[in-house]
């Protein structure tokens, strides 16, 4: 299985940007995202937000404004909830009115308690993560295959929109096969009319994390704060082009090293074991 070795070159003669895109899966858009625009002060309140969201994932608004005076800001609960928002955070904690996260209509069982997961494309489990980048932030979506914990797609963006989850599926689903069961939290991008059709015209059951639950979706979580705590916050981007080779070879080396979660083999081969 040919993992991505070639960049996005903005200048080559050889390629154009659109072969390129295709030949790499992503979107082309994607290329010509700029990072979404705050204020300075925003921006390094929503870095140590999402520190300390994945420290501690049952803190809401009225707790992190508490967190964050500890060190040293000074903010007010609204300002604080309005960026947990726009991040895309949301505390761990049985919540009242669940149709703040999307549509009860579209809310889906958590299928996978108590199912052995024994072979490759059985499950996957898809999200999305605020993600912070020198001046600005971008959003990364993943999906990752549970049994072999190999990232079978990913995407930058600088939306969290309903059509860029259903884009990167098919993108995934063309390179990779279709999964038996697709696990998300319960979002608005997957409770949503958009999303809930064509994983079902897929042929795909769809499965989402009960509510209030922190380890239902346990292993893409992990896969974000891997690559946030070893790569992320360590090497800032630029511009959505950095970021998007930077996460390309990290991705490329966590799915060629081995995990302990799998009794230290390496995702890949796992994954190409019984795939």
């Amino acid at each position: 299985m040919k993992e991505r070795e070639h960049l996005i070159s903005l200048d080559s003669r050889d390629l154009s940007i659109r072969k390129q895109c295709d030949l790499l899966a992503i979107s082309r858009s994607t290329l010509y995202y700029e990072p979404k625009g705050e204020s300075e002060l925003n921006l390094r309140l929503m870095r140590q937000i999402d520190e300390l969201i994945l420290e501690d994932p049952t803190l809401g608004a009225l707790g992190m404004t508490d967190e964050l005076s500890e060190y040293g800001f000074k903010v007010n609960v609204k300002r604080v909830r309005r960026l947990m928002r726009l991040m895309g955070v949301q505390a761990i904690y049985p919540k009242k009115n669940l149709s703040k996260l999307g549509k009860a209509e579209y809310i889906r069982p958590y299928l996978l308690r108590n199912l052995d997961i024994v072979r490759p494309n059985q499950v996957w489990a898809i999200d999305i993560s605020y993600i912070p980048m020198h001046k600005g932030f971008m959003y990364l979506t993943a999906i990752i295959d549970v049994y072999s914990r190999f990232i079978v797609g990913w995407q930058v963006s600088n939306s969290m929109e309903k059509q860029t989850q259903t884009a990167l599926l098919k993108a995934t689903i063309e390179k990779y096969g279709k999964p038996e069961v697709i696990n998300s939290d319960q979002g608005s991008q997957y409770t949503s009319e958009h999303w809930v059709s064509f994983v079902s015209s897929q042929g795909i059951a769809i499965s989402m994390d009960g509510k209030g639950r922190a380890t239902d979706n346990a292993f893409i979580e992990r896969f974000f704060r891997t690559v946030k705590q070893k790569h992320i916050y360590l090497n800032p981007a630029k511009n959505g082009l950095e970021l998007h080779q930077g996460i390309a070879k990290f991705i490329s080396r966590y799915n060629d090293r081995k995990h302990q979660g799998i009794g230290r083999v390496k995702p890949k081969q796992r994954y190409q074991r019984v795939a």
